[in-house]
């Protein structure tokens, strides 16, 4: 497979918490693969903007830094980054004073005719005054875009007091609330493995499927997230988007047509098809924990400093969709910080023959799964049972078909992150084991 680039037109990225943790994290470094693929136009610009007093030359040393801490060395070749470099500008800004939302028009008024993109990677308490600095100094026709990523809010009556906020400024079609889950291959690769197949469509309900495992484990602990974390825990910073965006790309029906309106649609009727967990099945069907210290390690209420904190950490579901298609299939959901490996996957686990003639032989029927690996080593891996080669007699045993994604490209090529941004220019811009051994 070769890899095809889209280019877009020229552009102005401002990323409003241009030296946060997200930007110089993930935004950045995803930007600058990005342009290293050839993808970002010779004019784009990137603007960043903060409260730090900096010029934009300390602007561009400290994403350079970052950049460095955060990418592979041998991505970092002279020529690229310095071209990248050279993109970047910065500008101090407070968000409550009108005069620098005028400055920022001042500068993108330079390139009137260009897609204007607003990132917001700050807290959703400013999200309002953002959007509407942005509209008192014209910064909000047609030709603008608002990004805005989770959280929206605390809870129902927060979000949609967030989304009114913002719908006062930007209209419904230039708002994107991104989920950079989304943005992962394996994640995408969902609707072409269920969609343009005639394979799996037809076996793909609660007659042939047991049930579905949607895990997303982290080795490392909250860090310098403690603050934000200890406020969302991991039902609110994994479950309620991430896990439920993977869930509702496994359970959707097939949409009338590729296009985000119509998987939107489909997707918001597996929401509303959950049956909800209360009473006395939260006790039954939820778990939550934290992690807890070791010699070498702290624990999450050191982490987060509060001693007395209950938030979760970690937290396992068992999710049920009340629907002709998945109608006593149970999808497992469980997320967590301070586990054992890094690992996000999906595992879609087939019901065993309903007649098996080879009980004689003494070997254990294990059910096929479909593996999905979000990562590390995006790819997907079928389990299906063979018989095992040479003389000896019949012996059965599970074998994966495997297709790593990134053994299939070209040389030199690099699965992209997640982080990458797709509201460019016009607006889109160790392998794991059977996981059936983890059961109910």
């Amino acid at each position: 497979m070769s890899q095809v680039i889209i280019p877009v037109a020229a552009f102005d990225l401002v990323i409003f918490g241009g030296t946060g943790d997200l930007a110089l994290r993930k935004l950045l470094p995803a930007l600058f693969r990005r342009d290293a693929a050839g993808q970002i136009p010779a004019p784009a610009r990137i603007i960043g903007l903060a409260l730090n007093q900096q010029t934009t030359a300390e602007y561009r040393d400290q994403v350079a830094d970052a950049l460095q801490s955060h990418l592979d060395a041998n991505e970092l070749q002279a020529g690229m980054l310095e071209r990248f470099l050279a993109r970047l500008e910065y500008r101090v800004t407070n968000v409550g004073d009108i005069a620098s939302f005028q400055a920022l028009a001042t500068l993108l008024d330079e390139h009137p005719e260009r897609v204007r993109v607003y990132y917001l990677a700050v807290a959703p308490a400013l999200f309002d005054p953002i959007s509407h600095g942005l509209a008192a100094a014209g910064l909000a026709g047609n030709n603008a875009r608002l990004v805005v990523e989770k959280p929206l809010g605390h809870d129902y009556a927060s979000a949609a007091r967030l989304n009114a906020q913002i719908g006062e400024v930007f209209d419904e079609h230039a708002i994107y609330r991104i989920d950079h889950y989304l943005g992962k291959e394996t994640v995408q690769n969902l609707m072409a493995l269920r969609f343009a197949n005639a394979l799996f469509e037809p076996i793909w309900n609660a007659q042939c499927i047991d049930h579905v495992q949607i895990t997303a484990a982290e080795s490392l602990g909250v860090g310098t997230r403690g603050g934000y974390y200890d406020n969302a825990g991991a039902i609110r910073d994994m479950v309620q988007n991430h896990l439920l965006q993977l869930l509702c790309l496994i359970a959707i029906e097939p949409p009338y047509r590729f296009e985000a309106d119509a998987v939107r649609d489909e997707k918001l009727k597996v929401l509303r098809s959950l049956r909800p967990i209360s009473g006395h099945k939260v006790r039954d069907y939820t778990v939550r924990g934290q992690y807890s210290g070791t010699s070498t390690t702290p624990s999450y209420t050191d982490e987060v400093g509060n001693p007395a904190s209950l938030t979760e950490s970690y937290v396992a579901l068992k999710v049920e969709i009340d629907s002709w298609r998945w109608s006593g299939v149970p999808f497992y959901l469980r997320t967590g910080k301070r586990l054992k490996a890094q690992a996000a996957e999906i595992a879609v686990v087939f019901k065993k023959p309903s007649h098996v003639m080879f009980g004689e032989l003494h070997t254990p029927i294990l059910p096929n799964v479909l593996s999905m690996r979000l990562q590390p080593d995006e790819g997907l891996r079928l389990h299906i049972m063979t018989k095992e080669p040479g003389p000896g007699g019949f012996r059965l045993h599970d074998i994966p078909l495997d297709m790593a994604f990134a053994e299939r490209q070209d040389a030199g090529w690099r699965m992209p992150d997640a982080g990458c941004l797709r509201t460019l220019g016009d607006g889109c811009g160790a392998r794991s084991s059977n996981p059936v051994h983890a059961r109910r």
